[in-house]
């Protein structure tokens, strides 16, 4: 039986283990990418590393989350990320540059190469054949320094296209469609990979958005094979060199499959507050809307922004209703600048931000209490606008300009509007933002430049033995947003874990440190899918801080499983899910002969204030218990080589 495409480029880079689902394997790391939100944390670890040079072929830190300079704080992590850059060989993308992973696909993405990025929308790369894989800061460091990343190999998930898309429905109608299907953690322990006829009618901006939405299931990564439609977008940024034709075999094996026909695909949205609560646009009630935000990482393209100007050639924005528009990349804003789509945005009443994340990740434009926003962005959990009480709805970029004309969420088919423009034109390749690396070492800085905000991180200990409180007992779908907020005011101390633990869980509850502090430290028990979300290694740095020993849950998120393993702090899953019910806060919780049970898999809770043993599981590799003995990722890798 043939391979994937996804198996063929793990078999390519595979350098040690097998390559058999669910085993643990290193693969070999060709390209890296991190932002300022995440990277300021891996920058220290990989300081901390003792490396000269980085081990990849290309590494980028992109400046494009934190670039609201209210105070010192951005600015300082900024700068230490600039020196980073400098020290370690790596390309530094200044703000302004534009979303790193727009960026990366327009510049430095590759048909079967491997990218690694500290940002949970890194499997944008599989829009053009590449196996881009997001994870925590500390696995990315370990990435650069070493070359090489630890997986447990995904099974895959055929979703297998027909036909193609109506002219009314655009490629985030597909993968809000699948969330629909599917949900957010169907995806889980899954790379979903695009076969069939309908992949040959979707752009490779199309294909990206649906990949990088794939974040939301869960799923390890998405793929689509690389073909004529990756040549012509390759030719259209001058890199046609680094094309090859890439696909899987015809009798490859999948674990899973769905059949998707592109034609009956209708535009949609997701409703408050996850992104997997698909409905069609159609059969909503008329909901007004107070704000209409295009962009993000999903759907800031060149060619989603022309059908935008399309829309609004000639119209207005509904007096109610405040549209912000920011384009994906500088080359992109270069480009409507000079087509005239921009004037065109102006015109219509539109607010044309900064090239960056902008609104997506909480970073200004929080909608007014109780608005209701619709946004062409990736997620839609409570509170990430910045505003707590605002229904933020998903759609489409052209569900989302009807809709910022109309004053209502409402279908494409309620305009006439004809899109004109070529898929294809040529680009001239933004290159003012960068600041490439100085090849010789001996020019390189000798240190990193650590303004005031720049604090050390935590360190993990060894795992041991456990007898705490159950600090906090969350429910299903805790995420990364939760754990960690990010919003305005918070983002500029991601460099700062003391501060920034003061406002740990407080989405939730409004006392988590203060529980922690007055117990030193504690046990969190939670539901289904704890730590969906973001990759951001903050979710596992604040309870490291505050003394979490133990994450005991139904299920976890894999980047968040992940980031608490590399930091030593237990994930632990319930045997017998309904054992949930009989533990309560506050409950006084022994976890004994944790070592032994490392290698066994199965662990004993012993609820002392109930009197009552529950069995617990984890699946760990050997390198992982290793890693939870070691007392982190960090510790352990240092000196590791595969060689």
């Amino acid at each position: 039986m043939g391979l994937s495409l996804a198996m063929k480029i793990l078999k390519n880079h595979l350098l040690k283990g097998e390559l058999k689902a669910g085993q643990e394997i290193a693969i070999k790391i060709d390209q890296t990418l991190t932002q300022d939100s995440t990277g300021t944390m891996a920058y220290l670890q990989l300081e901390a590393m003792d490396i000269e040079d980085v081990a990849t072929e290309n590494s980028v830190a992109y400046i494009d989350h934190n670039i609201l300079q209210a105070g010192f704080e951005n600015a300082d992590d900024h700068e230490f990320i600039k020196s980073a850059a400098n020290k370690f060989g790596i390309t530094f993308s200044k703000a302004g540059g534009g979303i790193c992973h727009q960026v990366n696909l327009e510049q430095f993405a590759k048909p079967g190469d491997t990218l690694l990025g500290s940002d949970s929308h890194t499997p944008t790369g599989g829009g053009l054949g590449e196996l881009a894989i997001g994870a925590g800061g500390l696995d990315v460091a370990v990435a650069m320094a070493k070359g090489f990343y630890f997986v447990k190999v995904p099974k895959i998930y055929r979703v297998n296209l027909t036909s193609s898309l109506s002219p009314m429905a655009n490629a985030k109608d597909v993968i809000l469609y699948i969330l629909g299907k599917l949900t957010v953690k169907g995806g889980t322990g899954f790379i979903m990979e695009y076969t069939g006829q309908g992949v040959k009618s979707l752009s490779v901006t199309d294909r990206a958005t649906i990949c990088n939405m794939g974040a939301e299931l869960g799923a390890t990564t998405s793929i689509f094979p690389s073909d004529e439609n990756t040549l012509a977008y390759l030719k259209a940024h001058g890199r046609e060199e680094v094309y090859k034709q890439l696909q899987a075999d015809e009798d490859a094996y999948y674990d899973e499959s769905i059949d998707i026909d592109l034609s009956e695909i209708k535009p949609a949205v997701a409703k408050p507050h996850f992104p997997d609560q698909f409905e069609e646009v159609e059969s909503l009630p008329r909901i007004k809307v107070d704000q209409v935000a295009i962009g993000s990482c999903t759907n800031s393209s060149f060619e989603d922004l022309m059908k935008v100007a399309s829309i609004l050639e000639g119209r207005r924005v509904n007096p109610d209703v405040s549209l912000v528009i920011s384009p994906g990349s500088a080359t992109i804003l270069e480009k409507i600048a000079e087509n005239g789509a921009l004037a065109t945005f102006i015109k219509a009443g539109a607010r044309i931000l900064e090239s960056g994340c902008g609104p997506c990740i909480g970073m200004g434009q929080a909608p007014k209490a109780g608005a209701v926003s619709l946004r062409s962005f990736n997620r839609n959990f409570k509170g990430r606008s910045g505003t707590m009480d605002a229904q933020i709805y998903l759609a489409s970029p052209e569900t989302c300009a009807v809709s910022a004309v109309l004053g209502y969420i409402a279908d494409p088919k309620e305009l006439s509007y004809e899109t004109k423009f070529n898929k294809d034109e040529s680009f001239n390749q933004t290159q003012a933002y960068f600041i490439k690396p100085e090849k010789d070492l001996s020019k390189r800085l000798k240190e990193t430049i650590k303004g005031k905000n720049i604090k050390p991180f935590p360190r993990a200990e060894k795992a041991s033995d456990i007898e705490k409180k159950v600090i906090y007992k969350a429910g299903d779908g805790i995420t990364t947003d939760d754990i960690c907020p990010s919003n305005a005011k918070l983002l500029p101390f991601r460099s700062n874990i003391a501060y920034l633990s003061e406002f740990a869980f407080t989405t939730k509850i409004d006392d988590f440190k203060k529980r922690c502090e007055e117990n030193k430290g504690g046990i969190i028990v939670a539901g289904e899918n704890y730590g969906q979300g973001s990759s951001r290694e903050h979710a596992a740095l604040l309870p490291l801080y505050l003394g979490v020993k133990a994450v005991v849950a139904k299920s976890f998120a894999r980047i968040h499983r992940s980031n608490l393993i590399n930091n030593a702090i237990l994930p632990l899953e319930f045997v017998n899910p309904d054992d949930y019910e009989k533990i309560s806060e506050y409950d006084d919780i022994r976890i004994s002969r944790v070592v032994e049970s490392l290698k066994e898999g199965i662990f004993i809770l012993e609820d002392l204030t109930k009197n009552i043993k529950i069995k617990l599981k984890a699946d760990f590799s050997d390198r992982e218990r290793e890693v939870l003995e070691a007392g982190g990722y960090l510790n352990y890798a240092k000196n590791l080589d595969l060689e």
